[in-house]
């Protein structure tokens, strides 16, 4: 039954280092701070809960495999929304889009904000 287990955890942690990989990939490959903001937090998210659920098939104690799944949890929270920030940032930093991008939908909503009504 180890061996299984160790098989199984040793999959789901290769598994992880793959998307951890095409992360990276993806950081020197597209061409926007967007896409790459995407590409990153995808990845990198899916990659750590795959590690976390890997590792926590080896704890003994149950309380390490709260734990990983806490963080695993939190990640799951956390990313999206700092991608989220991380990416408005950069757009009203005038973050150049890629030539790709068809919609900017934040275009229409922009108000100068020295124009009053």
């Amino acid at each position: 039954m180890s061996l299984v287990i160790d098989v199984i955890s040793g999959a789901l942690m290769l598994t992880a280092s793959l998307f951890v990989l095409l992360a990276a990939l993806g950081l020197h490959r597209f061409d926007d701070v967007f896409s790459r903001i995407h590409a990153a937090t995808k990845s990198v998210t899916f990659g750590f809960v795959l590690v976390a659920i890997g590792a926590s098939f080896l704890m003994d104690d149950p309380t390490d495999v709260v734990k990983l799944l806490l963080a695993a949890g939190f990640q799951l929270v956390s990313a999206p929304v700092g991608a989220h920030i991380l990416s408005r940032a950069a757009y009203h930093a005038g973050g150049e889009l890629s030539p790709a991008t068809a919609v900017d939908e934040l275009a229409a909503s922009q108000v100068d904000p020295t124009e009053r009504a």
